[in-house]
């Protein structure tokens, strides 16, 4: 079984942008998503995503401490983008996805677009719970323990409005 560890922080827009700004070999590559939600619970989430040209389908367990089971498959892009518009419930949610390189880390930090945008959450992912890490200039308060910053719950609860 796949296993999930993850943290997440708010990130702030200026440090990032002035990150951004410099041309520092740290990011590794932006890509833009598009995802949805089949079925979305507590105990269970089933997401489709399409990130660049490629399609994947991904089943979540429940989310103990920091971590979670997860099982990712690629799956054709037409059948993915089919099930983002066929069977995901409105709104989908959509982001630009950079990958950052920080203190032997691969940080995700996700800019959000459409119903969710002007928000923005850096995501790392560890090998252990008590993993130490060191925060880039650009990471913001932690929001690992709040619900409404997972993406299920965004896109049944966008940030535009709260």
């Amino acid at each position: 079984m796949a296993t999930e560890i993850e943290r997440k922080f708010l990130v702030k827009p200026e440090a990032w942008q002035q990150f951004q700004q410099r041309s520092d070999p740290t990011l590794l590559s932006s890509t833009r998503y598009r995802q949805g939600y089949i079925s979305s619970s507590v105990s269970k989430t089933v997401r489709i995503r399409v990130a660049g040209d490629r399609g994947f389908i991904t089943i979540k367990g429940p989310t103990v401490g920091y971590s979670r089971s997860e099982f990712e498959y690629s799956i054709p892009l037409a059948d993915a983008e089919a099930m983002l518009d066929q069977l995901c419930d409105p709104p989908l949610i959509e982001k630009t996805r950079h990958r950052v390189a920080w203190d032997n880390l691969v940080w995700e930090v996700d800019e959000f677009a459409g119903e969710n945008q002007g928000l923005m959450v850096a995501e790392v992912e560890l090998s252990d719970t008590n993993q130490a890490i060191t925060l880039p200039d650009w990471a913001g308060a932690e929001v690992s323990d709040d619900p409404r910053y997972f993406n299920a719950s965004l896109a049944k609860h966008p940030y535009s409005r709260w």
